[in-house]
């Protein structure tokens, strides 16, 4: 089963892009499931490299990085990093720029779509 993950939320601050990302190294772990991350909008702020957070408080980059450590795919959207001066080389290990024709071929491909 192929699924895609769209999160569009900031890296801090909701808990609909906690939970998302929760949920995309979750499915991750599964046997039989191919998991995409695809980060639009403010969204690819979570896949900046060190993030300092306050002691005890959830480091998201290292939970996104399950993905990629269980075969999944982080792609982010290149115009939205580009409107956040955010470079390829800002990114974690394993999270990539990407594009509209990308998103659309994964969706495309995809069994079950989630938009958070």
């Amino acid at each position: 089963m192929k699924a895609l993950i769209i999160i569009n939320g900031s890296a801090y601050g909701l808990d609909s892009t906690y939970n998302a990302v929760r949920l995309a190294a979750s499915m991750s772990k599964r046997e039989g499931v191919e998991v995409t991350v695809f980060l639009m909008g403010d969204g690819v702020t979570v896949a900046m490299a060190n993030q300092k957070t306050p002691d005890g408080y959830y480091k998201l980059d290292r939970m996104l990085s399950v993905v990629t450590r269980h075969g999944g795919v982080i792609a982010c959207c290149g115009t939205c990093m580009d409107a956040r001066g955010i470079s390829d080389e800002m990114l974690i290990e394993g999270a990539a720029r990407s594009t509209m024709e990308a998103l659309t071929d994964a969706t495309l491909a995809s069994d079950k779509v989630l938009v958070f």
